[in-house]
């Protein structure tokens, strides 16, 4: 098969020489969290007379999720599962917006947080995994916990072979043992992985310990003012603007 205009190979024809198994960053890349949870926070805001934009209230919920899993990856925290942060941040932001939170069931809260379960895959997800699952196993290598991460394969169809990532390892990427541990659960050397992502410090930290690296781009998870990840910041094995275009680089 023909390289697909829009992927770029790196390193010769076949970038993922001797790899056998790839580990996909979810949140962004494959799926598009921005819309998912706007689409449930709305209801939810309107209900509760919160005058927030659903947008602008995902990008403030989504904004807290790097400061809290740096208190887990510092040290400064015991690991937790990334639901709990979520449901932590949500009530951060809520607050922030004068929301009086006892008023709130728990029940309603958590609901809420169950957003990130049901996040719709961007369009070329889908196909994109299932040809490159012709080649390779597949698997989530996400900072999701395992039960979050199985719900939202089943609402997107995401046929993954494994989930591994942060509830593995008990650390978040991009700390090193988030990919080593994921890599030791597949039963290969780092060298036999290849990293999946649309965020250049994600593929950084996989290639400094060896694994494989595609850049797939998402110009718009961050909204249509998006300026972070616009572009490869190195020279990574493969950049794609697709995970279709991914696999037509790799002769899926």
């Amino acid at each position: 098969m023909s390289h697909h205009p829009e992927a770029r190979p790196s390193h010769g024809p076949d970038a993922m020489a001797g790899v056998e198994f790839l580990g996909f960053d979810v949140f962004g890349t494959v799926v598009d969290w921005r819309s998912g949870v706007a689409r449930a926070a709305a209801p939810f805001l309107d209900r509760h007379r919160i005058a927030v934009d659903p947008l602008a209230f995902a990008d403030e919920w989504r904004a807290l999720y790097q400061p809290s899993m740096e208190e887990v990856r510092s040290g400064r925290r015991p690991w937790v599962r990334l639901d709990i942060l979520n449901l932590e941040n949500l009530r951060v932001v809520l607050t922030r917006h004068g929301v009086a939170i006892d008023g709130i069931a728990a029940e309603d809260l958590a609901a809420l947080n169950r957003c990130w379960e049901r996040l719709d895959p961007w369009p070329d997800s889908v196909e994109g995994l299932t040809r490159l699952k012709r080649r390779f196993a597949i698997g989530a290598l996400s900072n999701g916990h395992l039960a979050g991460m199985m719900r939202l394969a089943r609402f997107g169809g995401l046929h993954w072979d494994i989930i591994v990532g942060a509830e593995v390892a008990r650390s978040y990427k991009p700390r090193p043992e988030t990919y080593l541990r994921s890599a030791e659960a597949v039963g290969l050397p780092p060298a036999q992985v290849g990293m999946i992502a649309a965020h250049n410090e994600d593929l950084r930290a996989a290639r400094a310990l060896g694994l494989r690296t595609v850049f797939v781009r998402r110009p718009t998870e961050h909204g249509p003012a998006q300026t972070t990840d616009l572009a490869p910041t190195e020279h990574w094995d493969v950049e794609a603007d697709s995970l279709i275009a991914a696999a037509d680089a790799l002769g899926c």
